[in-house]
């Protein structure tokens, strides 16, 4: 019982100071899609596809990572964050379940108000119609009409899980239709840089150019391999 009692009593920890990066790093990270970033992260920085947008043409957030995580069927710390996440945050959330919904068309509506870039919820929500007419992004697993309770334990800032890769609150995410990838706090000034100077090169470059380039590297390959003849 006493491995228990301590077990809840960390998961319902609540932090509320967290260190953030320069708004010109999260700004300038904001202009470059996942899919570039990704070229400058490893596999634990993007979380997988299952985690996706919840309605067409959402448009791109990014902002620091403001670490949520429910029990099983519950959402009380979800709702607590909206109150507690500073404006352009991303509330990140790690549910305990995929089959009670932790937000719906309020606590979105008041997240944003707030200030809130968006949700990013490995699990369920409702009322997607509602974030959709307000135009608040919401990426997750799917949605569930059901809500899940206000009980708890929960915990608001520790490091997460969520699409698969660990969070940990003050990394930069940026989501869109590409995916979603999650920049590393202390490695966002080096990843904006790379990212930058790679997309210039790739611009400044034409279709033809990269085709011959491509091919003359696939065919090098395929000889040094030994599959073909």
């Amino acid at each position: 019982m006493a491995k228990t009692a301590g077990k809840m009593s960390r998961m319902s920890s609540i932090r509320l100071h967290i260190e953030r990066p320069p708004r010109d790093f999260v700004e300038g990270l904001k202009t470059l899609s996942p899919t570039a970033l990704a070229d400058m992260l490893k596999l634990e920085s993007v979380m997988r596809h299952l985690i996706r947008p919840l309605w067409p043409d959402m448009p791109r957030i990014a902002g620091p990572a403001f670490t949520v995580r429910t029990a099983k069927h519950d959402n009380l710390m979800l709702h607590a964050a909206i109150y507690r996440a500073e404006p352009g945050d991303v509330i990140v959330v790690e549910a305990g379940d995929e089959e009670m919904a932790v937000a719906g068309g309020n606590v979105c509506a008041v997240a944003q108000r707030h200030g809130v870039a968006g949700f990013v919820i490995d699990g369920v929500i409702r009322d997607v119609a509602e974030a959709r007419a307000n135009g608040f992004p919401i990426f997750a697993r799917g949605v569930s009409p059901i809500p899940g309770a206000k009980d708890g334990p929960g915990e608001i800032n520790g490091t997460i899980t969520c699409g698969g890769i660990k969070v940990h609150p003050g990394d930069v995410v940026v989501a869109d239709e590409e995916g979603i990838v999650v920049v590393p706090r202390a490695e966002a000034w080096e990843v904006l840089k790379k990212a930058q100077a790679k997309a210039a090169t790739d611009a400044a470059e034409s279709l033809d150019v990269w085709e011959r380039k491509h091919r003359a590297r696939v065919e090098s390959t395929l000889q040094a391999k030994g599959y073909v003849p």
